[in-house]
């Protein structure tokens, strides 16, 4: 019974190296995922999900070392806790630093028009981008007006307004519909029963 509690609280590395590990590995990925592109964070097709997936079990023991007790694995998850509080408090109060560390927005489509060389640069496909449109309850690219991919890896979408024709267009068939409601109601009122 000893030996349960000892191998389930007593770390086998040093306190000191289960503290750094972490903050290494967690420098390793945000410079890795800011490296991957905005694609990664927004997991786009199962290939991405697959690599952000495995990605937490490969750093595992790199994270915990050869430690598999209890208090080792506190430790770690304390230390990325930690850490990461300290960064986005860090970040918060330093807003050209953040825009270095998550970059910036990219715009895919602008004015209705695709923008090719953003996908192409962002690898991100015409399937993909119309997908994320369906998911967002736009039926195609044709009524959006401008869609960007934001730092964060989502797509925000915006749709487009109708235009003055558009507009004019749709009010005159009101109109025409209500003349003919009209006559209908008319016509009933002079057409005599039988």
């Amino acid at each position: 019974m000893i030996q349960i509690w000892h191998d389930m609280f007593y770390p086998e590395l040093p306190i000191l190296e289960k503290i750094l590990r972490p903050i290494i590995v967690y420098t390793f990925l945000i410079i890795g995922l800011r490296l991957a592109g905005k694609r990664e964070l927004a997991q786009i097709n199962p290939f991405d999900l697959v690599v952000l997936m495995t990605l937490s079990n490969t750093v595992q023991n790199a994270i915990i070392g050869n430690d598999n007790s209890l208090t080792g694995g506190l430790i770690g998850a304390a230390t990325l806790l930690v850490v990461n509080y300290m960064v986005v408090r860090f970040l918060y109060r330093h807003e050209k630093l953040t825009r270095l560390i998550e970059g910036e927005s990219d715009v895919l489509i602008e004015h209705g028009e695709i923008q090719t060389q953003n996908l192409q640069t962002e690898l991100i496909t015409l399937e993909e981008i119309e997908a994320a449109a369906r998911r967002q309850g736009f039926s195609s690219l044709t009524e959006v007006e401008k869609a960007v991919l934001e730092s964060s890896g989502t797509i925000s979408f915006m749709r487009k307004e109708p235009s003055s024709e558009e507009l004019r267009h749709s009010e005159l068939l009101e109109r025409f519909e209500h003349l003919i409601q009209e006559m209908v109601q008319i016509r009933t009122a002079l057409i005599p029963p039988q």
